[in-house]
């Protein structure tokens, strides 16, 4: 795996080995037509778990966060760096498969690791938009014996799933998943992109989420790190990607997903975007709870008074991740009845024209940003802040209403739902 002029991940072999169908990749890549799709998985992993058309099976979902000093730490709630410790303080796995910090003067910013201790699970704290892969750490598991838990996005949690179905080694030592609500990966050029907008041209490190207890949680500070020392901060919205429904750098994978809520891992965790939670700066997590060891392990956390949970339904976590099932369900169904001949996605999502016209042009323009903004930054980097901001603005306009442009739009189309 490695990066391509876009900043994304792709897989780099011999010229027959690209050109030479695998059935086995067909059954395992989260995107294959091939592979068995959400439903299938999650039907086969929580049986007795009731279903719902957005967030998958559950057992039981809350809202809340971890004890204050995991809360701290994280960029939400703390509750999946709590329920990873957690796994390993009780001896239930010998590893967690997560995302951390890279290590070394060459390395990637973040990579996926194999932690052990309690410690090496807390560094691994917060959000990570930069592009990964797991082909290190199933490596590990595969040659060194033990029980592992997993720590993912959706289509990462899916591959390990569709994984563990072929190879039996992978079934045996992965005995946990942690899922992360998704709305949509980055390219390694945002990284690049928000260290030149602060004025450091070789990042050592980023926090994406900087918390401040006394700011809204929703209020992003991006705190990025030089190699020489220096350390600069700065809100998003000052940032030319600063909105990040626009798509910026987005992967064109996520094009064509139609999962927010890892419908496939035994817990999945997302932000609590909905009042009054969304103003609360300590970060509040919404938790889908899907198998039977998980639900124990949260309910004795709330026994014992270190998680502090209030149960909700599922139409609740459905408002926390609104925008984002909007984008990937009524947008991925007009995305799908517009696209191509050739390789089709087979998707729980029906194609679907059909949509009022304002919203189209909001899928339209975050195609046309998450496409563009790679190639504009590449080509052209003297001209792609001003043509960043200038796409934002038409972006505003139509899912927004702002400026003279959304003036015009409202005139032309009533206003969209946001997002």
């Amino acid at each position: 795996m490695e990066f391509d002029s876009g900043g994304f991940l792709k897989p780099r072999g011999p010229r027959d080995w690209e050109q030479q169908p695998s059935a086995a990749l067909g059954r395992t890549c989260p995107f294959s037509p091939a592979a068995a799709d959400e439903d299938v998985l999650a039907a086969a992993l929580y049986p007795d778990a009731p279903s719902d058309p957005w967030i998958g099976r559950s057992r039981v979902n809350y809202v809340g966060a971890a004890d204050p000093t995991t809360r701290g730490e994280g960029s939400s709630g703390g509750m999946a760096t709590w329920i990873a410790a957690e796994l390993l303080r009780r001896g239930e796995v010998d590893g967690v498969a997560h995302v951390a910090p890279g290590t070394g003067p060459d390395a990637r910013l973040f990579a996926y690791t194999v932690s052990r201790t309690v410690e090496e699970v807390r560094s691994g704290a917060k959000s990570r938009y930069y592009p990964i892969d797991l082909r290190n750490v199933l490596r590990e598991i595969r040659a060194v014996p033990g029980r592992y838990a997993v720590v993912g996005i959706p289509c990462f949690i899916k591959a390990v799933q569709l994984a563990r179905r072929e190879e039996r080694v992978l079934a045996e030592r992965i005995v946990a998943t942690i899922g992360l609500f998704c709305g949509h990966m980055k390219s390694a050029r945002l990284a690049q992109s928000f260290g030149r907008q602060l004025g450091v041209g070789d990042v050592a490190a980023i926090d994406y989420r900087r918390k401040d207890p006394a700011r809204p949680a929703n209020w992003y500070t991006a705190e990025v790190h030089g190699r020489g020392g220096e350390v600069r901060r700065q809100d998003w919205w000052h940032l030319a990607e600063g909105d990040w429904g626009a798509g910026f750098f987005m992967s064109p994978a996520c094009n064509w997903c139609d999962d927010v809520a890892a419908e496939c891992a035994d817990v999945a965790l997302g932000d609590a975007w909905l009042e009054p939670y969304s103003s609360d700066g300590r970060g509040t997590n919404v938790v889908v709870v899907r198998s039977a060891k998980m639900a124990a392990l949260i309910a004795q956390g709330m026994a014992e008074g270190r998680l502090e949970l209030a149960e909700v339904d599922a139409d609740f976590v459905r408002r926390t991740q609104a925008a984002g099932f909007r984008q990937r369900r009524e947008g991925l169904g007009w995305r799908l009845a517009r696209r191509a001949p050739g390789l089709r996605p087979v998707k729980r999502v029906a194609a679907d024209a059909g949509i009022p016209p304002r919203r189209k042009a909001i899928y339209a323009t975050r195609m046309a940003i998450s496409r563009w903004s790679v190639r504009v930054h590449r080509l052209a980097p003297g001209l792609y802040y001003p043509w960043a901001r200038a796409v934002s603005a038409v972006y505003h306009a139509l899912a927004y209403s702002r400026g003279w442009m959304g003036k015009v739009a409202d005139r032309i189309w009533p206003p969209a739902a946001e997002g």
